[in-house]
């Protein structure tokens, strides 16, 4: 019988290797190696419970520790040599792992597949990588948290269609972002926990006829428990579909913000200022500062969308159980990680370094006549129906508009002519700080709202 080729573990069962182009093709160790740390984890509580299953003996566990000890430490300081021939992380180590301890190294696959063994990497990974985003997102609130104490008197127009709409706080403004982070930090936790389940065990797809101990793995590598059913162990994406999902909407609030603070920092508001370090000039125009970080994260945040979309594909139409396909999972997931906790971490260095117009807000909140819904609800409370009140107050606008004057420099004998219900007091609402200090309840913009709303976030994140 001719001889087969040896160049790989499963190689036993062909006549011939497998072709050049196949192989680049099909192996993914040119990006799963970032796995490798997660993959030794995963192997060292998997030769435990050999050991104390007594599938492993004493001897054999205490050479697979000390080899793949030398391995992470090869990896840690960049000397471990990676082999394309070898397809994938998984059989790198264990190729490694055999020419240095020998016949113990052979025996660590038993009772395991790599199917359920990348599904233990990738949970690991990504249980590591959401722990840092948290950390990140929470770094981020604090800067939000900062800069919004020091504002919750700076008045600003709010807006809706980007229209003047009423005076807000700005830092009731900064506080919406805060509370956005903080559902995408909840996100986050709830991903975690669902990922937190033990794959490993599975095998293949149905499981394995060793006596292994499936609750000792689970406890050693930190998982909340262990997948119910082995064919969905193997081949449930679901885990990183919905981290992709809540990075996406993680970004998409950056990018709202960005959009902000791209328009805020345009010479026609000039409400901010973002520090010259995180911005560039052009290479023609020398007065340019061009926001490039909220821009590019507006432009990341289509990458990650497209990640979430590219994950949601691979799925969709697969068979049960692991199918090749899922190798494309690991892609994603990584630049995904990669681009969030980078952008996290830039952003909040940004906003810490933020300087804010007070005065160019406050003058763009005098525009617009943005305590108009002020006027309409003094007249209710003075016994105006609501609609008349509307009514009353549009044609009030109208006029200053002609007269090319806020609704407050009016003086009192012409809005009495709009209204006998209207006294001297009108003017107390009629001021940005009034209409502010108006909005006095949970959730109102009203400056001692604002800073009992800080109060409780601070808590939140302590």
């Amino acid at each position: 019988m001719q001889d087969l080729p040896k160049n790989k573990t499963w190689s036993g069962r062909f006549s011939e290797p497998v072709a050049e182009v196949v192989q680049k093709y099909t192996a993914s160790i040119s990006f799963d190696k970032r796995l490798a740390e997660f993959d030794i984890q995963g192997s060292l509580a998997h030769a435990s419970m050999l050991h104390s299953s007594g599938m492993l003996s004493k001897d054999d566990l205490e050479s697979i520790e000390q080899g793949l000890g030398m391995i992470l430490e090869e990896i840690r300081e960049g000397k471990f040599a990676w082999s394309l021939e070898l397809e994938d992380v998984h059989l790198n180590i264990e190729k490694r792992l055999t020419t240095l301890v020998g016949d113990a190294g052979k025996r660590l696959h038993t009772a395991r597949s790599r199917n359920d063994q990348v599904a233990t990497d990738i949970r690991l990974f990504l249980r590591s990588e959401i722990d840092g985003i948290n950390e990140l997102i929470g770094s981020l609130q604090s800067s939000l948290l900062d800069l919004a104490e020091q504002h919750t008197d700076t008045v600003m127009p709010g807006f809706t269609h980007l229209q003047v709409a009423q005076p807000v706080s700005f830092g009731h403004h900064l506080m919406a972002y805060f509370e956005m982070l903080s559902r995408d930090l909840d996100r986050m936790k709830d991903c975690r926990k669902r990922l937190n389940r033990l794959p490993l065990g599975s095998a293949a797809l149905a499981g394995t006829s060793y006596p292994i101990d499936r609750e000792k793995v689970a406890e050693l590598l930190g998982f909340e428990g262990v997948c119910e059913n082995s064919l969905d162990a193997v081949s449930d994406r679901d885990f990183a579909i919905e981290f992709c999902a809540c990075c996406a909407l993680l970004m998409t609030h950056l990018s709202r913000f960005s959009e902000e603070l791209i328009i805020w920092m345009n010479p026609g508001f000039g409400f901010v200022d973002i520090a010259d370090r995180f911005c560039t000039g052009s290479s023609i125009m020398p007065q340019k500062k061009n926001p490039d970080v909220p821009e590019l994260v507006r432009g990341k945040t289509g990458r990650i969308n497209g990640h979430l979309v590219a994950l949601l594909t691979l799925m969709k139409s697969q068979p049960l159980a692991y199918n090749k396909d899922n190798q494309e999972d690991k892609e994603p997931i990584f630049d995904a990680v990669d681009t969030v906790s980078a952008t996290l971490r830039i952003y909040a260095e940004m906003i810490a370094g933020i300087k804010v117009d007070k005065e160019a807000m406050r003058k763009a909140a005098s525009r617009g006549f943005a305590t108009a819904t002020d006027l309409a609800d003094y007249l209710v409370k003075k016994g105006m129906p609501f609609r008349d009140a509307h009514e009353t107050v549009a044609r009030a606008v109208r006029h200053c508009e002609e007269k090319g004057v806020d609704l407050g420099a009016l003086p009192i004998q012409e809005l009495k002519q709009l209204s006998d219900l209207i006294e001297e007091d009108v003017y107390e609402v009629l001021t940005l700080e009034g209409s502010l200090n108006s909005r006095n309840h949970i959730g109102g913009t009203a400056p001692q709202q604002v800073k009992a709303a800080i109060s409780r976030a601070r808590k939140r994140l302590a």
